[in-house]
């Protein structure tokens, strides 16, 4: 069974990445000959994703007038925050209303997606369907280009935990489906409050990526992974 539906959260301030943010949102930067946000929309769709939500914020226009000149081989929706930003966790409630009860990723595109990445989200969703849980994509911190992460998630069997000390970083794709917003009674909010309800349920289920793992969330790793000359 594939999941044909994803989401893309592109409506973030790229405020790390300035003076390069100013006038280009941070989805629109290039890697190599693609955007970030083409490097994300392109992995859900060799996937088999065939519908994909992206919302907007900053600079809202530009990524609606690159999602309109560009040929994708799916239907692309816009969710739009222009006037008021929701955080990971409102943003995925209002733009996957259209996906109704059916399962969906959710891919953050600060990550340097590529397609080796696709046997994962393959197995990702295997783990979804066999588990009926909501499941991250993980990697340990020591295949992180950048060391500074302090780790965000740990895993007892296929489920994440959390204490003090954490092994492992979210990558920045996961599976859910609406069910889990259920008990929610916020428009702003984060995905990490949806994460905590359900690791205290043992309801989250995560599996480890095995790639090295380039995510770009400031000017200075932007400028060493160009220099490294590395695009997916």
């Amino acid at each position: 069974m594939k999941i044909k539906h994803g989401m893309i959260l592109a409506a973030g301030l790229g405020k790390r990445m300035q003076p390069l943010t100013l006038k280009t949102p941070k989805p629109l930067v290039k890697v190599g000959k693609q955007t970030l946000l083409e490097k994300s929309i392109n992995l859900l769709i060799k996937h088999g994703v065939d519908e994909i939500v992206i919302n907007v914020h900053y600079l809202a226009d530009q990524i609606k007038n690159f999602i309109n000149t560009q040929k994708f081989n799916a239907n692309i929706i816009v969710s739009d925050e222009k006037n008021m930003l929701l955080d990971t966790g409102g943003g995925v409630l209002q733009g996957t209303k259209v996906f109704k009860e059916k399962p969906f990723f959710v891919v953050n595109p600060d990550t340097l997606w590529g397609d080796r990445y696709l046997n994962e989200l393959g197995d990702l969703e295997k783990i979804y369907f066999k588990s009926q849980k909501v499941c991250l994509l993980v990697v340990n911190k020591e295949l992180s280009f950048d060391d500074s992460f302090k780790g965000d998630f740990n895993l007892k069997g296929d489920l994440i935990t959390k204490n003090t000390h954490n092994q492992y970083i979210y990558t920045g794709l996961q599976i859910l489906n609406r069910n889990i917003f259920q008990l929610n009674t916020k428009k702003i909010f984060s995905m990490n409050e949806i994460w905590s309800h359900l690791i205290k349920k043992k309801e989250l289920a995560g599996l480890i990526s095995k790639q090295k793992f380039y995510h770009i969330n400031t000017k200075e790793m932007y400028k060493k992974i160009l220099d490294k000359k590395i695009t997916d």
